[in-house]
């Protein structure tokens, strides 16, 4: 009888035996596991170490519930139950409207310091709140745990998200998703404020910003925080965001309503994406005086105090807060030195302010005012907000009147302002921000 042909090893335990030269199975492995969140810093740091000379293989099993391991592939008896097939990718959005199509499960095989490494990426499947999951092994402990630590560092180094506008969205399972915005392209004459306020307002961010380098050479700490207070609706979020967009070599965090609970991680990326900007809005919802809160919305103000008492002198973190309440805001957050630096007012726009937002929201429309003064006398106390609700009105009832190009006239702005300040009574006017006494 003739001789039995040995059976050749399963195809992905062939692949690791020419790539290493040996037996893979008896080298040394370790592994890490990484939050979904950081899938593409992940994929970045390893394409980057990998270089140009990596291979990568897809890997399938046979049975979906088993765990796809380097362990696994390197023993004959389950490797078989893993075939070579396409890599799987996971298409990621990244700021700025830019995607990136990263990978979900893969074997990367190349060579690091001059030594044959192998890197198994996966996700962990059937359970609430699913990592990413890798393995490197190499031929020796030392090589591999050095490789994984590498790994580790630039992942954490968050790469893909610098630059970017972050807020973080907090699931049942305790944990949270990150999710990418854009800023609206604001230019400064569209940022209606007096010029005095305006400049100590970038004085004290961007252009703080511009010098952090030479500040922290001469000693001064960067990290700081303003509040931005004032009625509704006369801007203090459009000014944060047009101040976050004026440093676009910063991070953004926003946190707004329940996502204001997330100080914690938000301020934890914002330390490892340094230089960053934090913007909470309407603040007094956690920050109003012990006394006055429920003991959730005082877990969340300790936090932040917590947060921004932690940070280090040279952390370049800029903390902006938002609130209409400034009378009941928590003094241990408005006045103690080192968490809020300065409190700055954004009033009712003045008169000058008051012409400029009317040209501003009437761009697109063709303004036929004769009795421009007489308006702008009569909304004196009114909003932003409320010069934009005005205009827009006032729009409808020129649109509605003829065909064609939109000519708002006096008598247009006029009915316009009696269905604010008249027929909406003073909850609509109170919910644009308006507090001007009632029409003689």
């Amino acid at each position: 009888m003739g001789k039995k042909k040995n059976k050749a090893p399963p195809v992905l335990l062939q692949r690791l035996g020419d790539h290493f030269g040996t037996d893979p199975g008896a080298l040394p492995l370790v592994e890490r596991s990484f939050a979904k969140y950081d899938r593409p810093n992940l994929h970045q740091a390893i394409m980057e170490i990998a270089g140009a000379g990596v291979e990568l293989l897809g890997v399938i099993p046979r049975n979906d519930y088993e765990p796809v391991t380097l362990a696994r592939i390197v023993r004959q008896a389950s490797a078989k139950n893993m075939d070579l097939g396409p890599v799987q990718h996971v298409d990621e959005t990244l700021p700025g409207n830019r995607r990136m199509a990263c990978v979900k499960r893969g074997l990367f095989l190349f060579r690091y310091r001059d030594m044959p490494v192998a890197i198994m990426q996966d996700e962990e499947r059937f359970t609430s709140s699913p990592r990413l999951t890798i393995e490197v092994m190499a031929g020796e402990s030392a090589a591999a745990e050095e490789l994984l630590r590498r790994i580790e560092k630039e992942t954490l180094q968050g790469k893909a998200f610098r630059g970017g506008v972050i807020s973080l969205k907090g699931d049942c399972h305790r944990g949270f998703a990150v999710q990418f915005h854009q800023l609206p392209a604001l230019a400064r004459e569209e940022v209606i404020l007096p010029e005095d306020l305006l400049q100590r307002l970038e004085r004290h961010t961007v252009d703080f910003s511009r010098q952090s380098g030479r500040l922290k050479a001469a000693g001064r700490h960067l990290k700081r925080g303003i509040l931005l207070h004032g009625p509704p609706g006369t801007g203090k979020t459009y000014s944060a965001m047009h101040l976050a967009s004026r440093m676009p070599e910063r991070t953004v965090f926003l946190l707004t309503g329940a996502d204001i609970g997330m100080i914690e991680q938000a301020v934890a990326m914002a330390r490892i994406l340094d230089p960053a900007t934090l913007i909470l809005e309407d603040v007094d919802l956690i920050g109003t005086r012990r006394e006055n809160q429920m003991v959730g919305a005082n877990a969340v103000l300790f936090e932040l105090l917590n947060q921004m008492d932690g940070l280090a002198e040279d952390a370049d973190l800029l903390f902006i807060l938002t609130t209409n309440r400034p009378d009941v805001l928590e003094p241990a957050l408005a006045a103690r030195p080192g968490r809020i630096d300065q409190a700055i007012e954004i009033p009712p726009p003045d008169e000058d302010c008051r012409r400029r937002l009317i040209a501003l929201y009437g761009k697109g429309l063709v303004l036929e005012l004769e009795e421009l003064d007489d308006l702008v006398r009569r909304i004196e106390g009114v909003s932003a907000a409320f010069i934009r609700e005005l205009l827009r009105k006032a729009a409808v009832h020129a649109a509605l009147e003829e065909d064609g190009e939109i000519v708002v006239r006096d008598r247009h702005l006029a009915a316009a302002l009696a269905e604010l300040m008249v027929a909406g009574g003073p909850l609509t006017m109170s919910l644009l921000g308006a507090s001007v006494a009632s029409e003689d």
